[in-house]
């Protein structure tokens, strides 16, 4: 992009950037969704363990293809992300009865193993360096009209369900006992709840890369806590802001010559602490 455009020119080519600057919008708006969980729920770092659970998974499938003659499934970057996350948020939700601190730790080796697996085997991997660095940080460039099927199906699939069944996911959230008591089957909610953040932290990290599906994961829910009043409006509202993160942030990097991921990342901690003082803002009146 060199010196940048301005906001004329963006649109103006918008047929070029369409494709990656909607993926940012869906992932965002996805990923947004599922944060308010993840931050009522203290799991923030959940988030950031996951995603680089997936970014191993998909460096482990580009390897087991260069270096192992792997193809077809064994050699999906997609399935890659898909199992290793699912295996992180496995021992994660088996670990849910743990103490905070110990949670805590199994998160942090999580997160560990993932980072330094996916730069591990990035040594391994030359010929996919800059797939390897777009996993982490997001990029302008790899998102192709089938990335933006798969990141709408998985997000309409995910939406529906979730539209369905938040009232399950919201008992089994903040009052797992009291979802016992009502006879809600709190085990299987709680499993499908932490299935459908694999599956769309797995599908996002593959696509726009681990950075911004962290920040998207987290940043937007933040600010929607904080400014709605209930859980269903914070739902709400944090899918609109993580589409304008996504959006937006492409925006921003296109006309600042910047990097994707962490354009986007920025105008989500950006809209995170600008609700600070709008919440306050709020309360007074």
């Amino acid at each position: 992009m060199g010196e940048g455009l301005t906001v004329e020119q963006f649109f103006e080519l918008w047929d070029l950037f369409r494709d990656a600057a909607l993926t940012g919008a869906i992932a965002g708006a996805l990923l947004g969704l599922l944060g308010v969980y993840v931050v009522l729920r203290r799991m923030v770092f959940l988030s950031a363990a996951v995603s680089q659970a997936a970014g191993c998974g998909v460096a482990l499938a580009f390897y087991a293809r260069l270096h192992l003659g792997a193809t077809g499934l064994l050699a999906d970057p997609t399935l890659g992300a898909a199992a290793l996350t699912l295996i992180a948020v496995a021992l994660i939700v088996r670990g849910g009865r743990q103490t905070p601190a110990a949670r805590d730790g199994l998160l942090g080796v999580i997160w560990l193993l993932g980072a330094a697996g996916t730069l591990a085997i990035g040594t391994r991997i030359v010929q996919d360096l800059a797939d390897i660095d777009a996993l982490l940080f997001g990029t302008a460039v790899a998102v192709v009209p089938e990335d933006v099927t798969l990141v709408a199906a998985t997000a309409a699939i995910i939406g529906a369900l979730h539209l369905w069944a938040h009232r399950g996911f919201a008992a089994v959230s903040f009052d797992p006992d009291g979802a016992r008591v009502r006879g809600l089957p709190a085990r299987a909610l709680d499993w499908t709840l932490f299935a459908t953040l694999a599956i769309a932290v797995s599908v996002c990290t593959r696509v726009i890369g681990a950075l911004p599906t962290f920040a998207f994961s987290v940043l937007p829910a933040l600010a929607a806590v904080r400014l709605a009043p209930n859980v269903p409006r914070a739902l709400i509202l944090a899918t609109i802001l993580g589409a304008l993160c996504g959006f937006g942030g492409y925006l921003l990097a296109s006309l600042y010559d910047l990097p994707v991921g962490a354009a986007q990342t920025l105008l989500g901690v950006a809209v995170a602490a600008s609700a600070v003082p709008i919440a306050w803002l709020l309360d007074r009146r």
